[in-house]
């Protein structure tokens, strides 16, 4: 099993002993498992998961954020280097429709401020013409949009744009994201403004870590995951992120976009 989902045997003790309730427990696992939740219900307020702190302690997680920012920068600089002549040669393929190679849009980073999210421009120059005209037309393309925020048969995407979004080619730009500050190397997968609400209650998860170039639900399944799954993947890493779980994510991404698992 993935060091990403195990327990943590330190919170695997007697419920209701006198060290159980010295131990803070990651919520996700009550989340997660419907039979200890019902468990606890019928202890004292006090020894319920609800109540107890994420299982880092402040000093661990000060280590760990310095750590992984400081991977997130040398990581970029040496992405952007090995990726600079592959985006030059499709940034030149792209403009030969006239339009520009580099796309940005407003996403939502950590603590809900706004960032402008680059990546290479994998649709036609008239993109958002063609999107509403095509939820006008087409209920079934509606409601797929509604639930997914994707759709697998988008007009929008030109023949380039097809190859550069299944090998990833069109995300490289977020390495300048990464080295400034936005995004890091791995977290959730970011996204625009108006999604934030779909994430409900788990939106503080969601701002409280800043948003990843790659992530838990990428190298899960990537675009063959639904929405609620990727949601519930982007809360999971907030939740148990460690240095470890980081550089896992990163050399599980590898394999998974020359795969090309699952991506659209």
């Amino acid at each position: 099993m993935s060091a990403l989902l195990k327990t943590n045997p330190d919170v695997a003790l007697p419920l209701g002993s006198a060290d159980e309730t010295k131990r803070p427990l990651p919520r996700y696992i009550a989340r997660r498992a419907p039979a200890y939740a019902e468990l606890t219900a019928a202890t004292p307020a006090a020894l319920r998961p609800a109540r107890r702190t994420h299982a880092i302690d402040q000093e661990t997680s000060t280590l760990r954020e310095v750590t992984i920012r400081a991977l997130d920068i040398l990581g970029a600089i040496a992405g952007l280097i090995l990726a600079a002549p592959i985006m030059l040669i499709v940034s030149i393929l792209i403009m030969r429709d006239g339009g520009s190679a580099l796309f940005s849009q407003i996403r939502v980073g950590q603590q809900g401020r706004g960032f402008h999210c680059f990546k290479l421009r994998s649709m036609a120059s008239d993109a958002e013409a063609r999107l509403h005209a095509l939820l006008e037309n087409n209920p079934q393309a509606a409601a797929e949009w509604a639930e997914n925020r994707k759709l697998k048969d988008d007009p929008r995407i030109t023949k380039l744009g097809h190859f550069i979004r299944k090998t990833s080619i069109d995300e490289l730009p977020q390495l300048w994201n990464v080295l400034k500050g936005d995004m890091s190397l791995v977290g959730p997968r970011p996204i625009v403004p108006d999604e934030l609400a779909m994430y409900g209650k788990d939106a503080a998860g969601y701002l409280s870590v800043r948003p990843g170039l790659t992530g838990l639900w990428q190298v899960s399944g990537r675009s063959d995951c639904d929405y609620e799954t990727r949601v519930a993947l982007d809360i999971e890493w907030t939740e148990t992120r460690t240095v470890a779980s980081y550089l896992e994510i990163v050399f599980k991404t590898v394999p998974a976009v020359l795969a090309k698992d699952g991506a659209y």
